[in-house]
């Protein structure tokens, strides 16, 4: 049980992580399949460009039908993995959390 506990713990800070690590790929992804796309991102029509405009205007794409609408396989897999990775995290640390309730 304790293994489980564990593995269950260290599988949610996992797909946190693999959250954040699929924003940095679809980045370097859009940045070198679709500059004039990532001319968009990273440059703000008014204003000076910082890493946090950039990181702000990302997150907008990432929710925006926009990158689907691209058709490329590979960053399509990256959104999903984006999308869905940190609900699984989360259902691991609860799933980790009702066994200690449970079994104490």
């Amino acid at each position: 049980m304790i293994i489980l506990y564990l593995g269950l713990l260290i599988g949610g800070v996992g797909l946190l992580l693999l959250s954040y690590v699929a924003q940095f790929r679809l980045a370097a992804l859009l940045r070198k399949r679709y500059p004039q796309h990532w001319q968009v991102i990273a440059e703000p029509e008014h204003g000076k460009t910082s890493t946090f405009r950039t990181w702000i205007r990302m997150q907008h794409v990432l929710r925006s039908p926009a990158l689907p609408a691209l058709g490329d396989v590979t960053i399509n897999r990256w959104l999903q993995v984006w999308r869905y990775s940190p609900w699984l995290g989360w259902l691991c640390w609860f799933a980790a959390l009702a066994m200690r309730l449970l079994l104490h």
